[in-house]
């Protein structure tokens, strides 16, 4: 029996209130609105900028809230004017969006800024009515990135979702939807190492190991990574790291460690932390005269960047990447299609190091907090 156009009830993973357990609910799901497409969930995985906006440690707090971004399902209903995609479609609702009409989005020079969808996280409602979609008993659940993946069904802006070829395996391309395309489009379209320079990448996430893998595949004599977690060193080594720095093995600025270490600077690095700090060291750690940075991490809201302007002015370059560069619906389809057919060289499988039922979602931020693994997939029909 079809369902489109009811309100579809189905169990979500509801945030009632900052760094407490999602609960498990069932919630009220409305019909898709003009420009929306409403999703059936299969996969979802955990990012650090749902436990960041979980915490809401530095971020503007809305409860109660449905988090999820990182996601993989099939289209059950469409909204009025819809027609790129399907009801049966295979599809990853995308965190950002590209309405295909805005100055940003008919530009050559910018990949991903769209004026109407570019990433809002303090928006809990969606844009065509200001409401929400989800509700319990008639109180309305916040949204989250316009994307809210951990519940089984979701809306979400046509502009956000990108149809994918349906032979593609839902669980092993869902990384595709976030952490892999960040890190490894911030290496092959931003950062843009020639082969056999020398690449940091700060942090190693997902997003840094993802960053890492696209440095092995363009050909980086030596990796070095830089992380506080000495656990993730052995595992990373799978990815092309080469090297490995912890500063707090160190009595120095870990900048000063890797411009020795390569008597000069890198001629690349890659921050996914997040951290201000890994920033700034992330950028002075590149060599002068043709070193490239590229800020990739989403910082606090208060953060500020500091460096003397020297540091600039001795032509190195500072970049920031946003979703690898990657145009939303243009794009991840012809990404999706690539890994396909082993055009990538990215082995998905490293990247999936847990895996866990929709009842037990909160193991996930269990071993994100613990600094386990790299992605949890939530299965949420199991």
């Amino acid at each position: 029996m079809s369902t489109a156009g009811q309100v579809i009830r189905c169990k979500a993973a509801v945030a009632w209130e900052a760094g407490k357990p999602l609960s498990i609910e069932e919630v009220e799901v409305a019909p898709p609105q003009k420009d929306e497409v409403r999703i059936k969930i299969l996969f979802t995985a955990l990012c650090h900028t749902d436990v960041y906006y979980w915490e809401c440690k530095g971020y503007t707090p809305l409860f109660p809230r449905i988090l999820g971004h990182e996601a993989s399902g099939i289209v059950e209903s469409v909204g009025e004017g819809v027609t790129d995609v399907k009801p049966g479609d295979h599809v990853l609702p995308i965190f950002t969006g590209e309405c295909k009409e805005c100055k940003h989005c008919l530009s050559e020079e910018s990949n991903n800024m769209c004026d109407l969808l570019r990433i809002n996280c303090d928006r809990g409602v969606m844009l065509a009515d200001g409401k929400t979609r989800f509700s319990i008993n008639g109180k309305p659940i916040y949204h989250f990135v316009g994307t809210s993946t951990f519940s089984q069904y979701t809306v979400v802006h046509i502009g956000q979702v990108a149809k994918i070829n349906p032979t593609a395996p839902l669980d092993k391309v869902c990384p595709i939807s976030c952490g892999i395309c960040t890190g490894f489009g911030a290496t092959v379209n931003v950062a843009k190492p020639k082969k056999g320079q020398t690449v940091a990448i700060f942090g190693l996430g997902a997003v840094g190991l993802a960053a890492a893998e696209g440095a092995r595949i363009c050909g980086a004599s030596r990796i070095i990574a830089v992380d506080l977690n000495p656990r993730r060193f052995e595992e990373a080594k799978r990815f092309g790291i080469t090297e490995f720095v912890n500063p707090k093995d160190y009595d120095k600025p870990v900048q000063e460690v890797i411009v020795e270490m390569t008597g000069g600077g890198v001629d690349r690095s890659v921050e996914c932390t997040g951290s201000v700090q890994a920033m700034i060291s992330a950028f002075e750690c590149v060599h002068d005269g043709w070193g490239v940075c590229v800020l990739v991490g989403v910082p606090k809201k208060d953060d500020a960047f500091m460096t003397h302007p020297l540091n600039l002015l001795s032509e190195r370059t500072l970049k920031g990447a946003f979703y690898g560069n990657y145009k939303p619906r243009t794009d991840i389809p012809m990404v999706v299609d690539k890994y396909l057919n082993k055009e990538l060289g990215l082995d998905m499988d490293k990247f999936i190091t847990h895996s866990v039922p929709f009842a037990d979602i909160n193991k996930a931020f269990d071993y994100m907090l613990q600094g386990i693994g790299l992605r949890c997939m939530i299965h949420l029909d199991a």
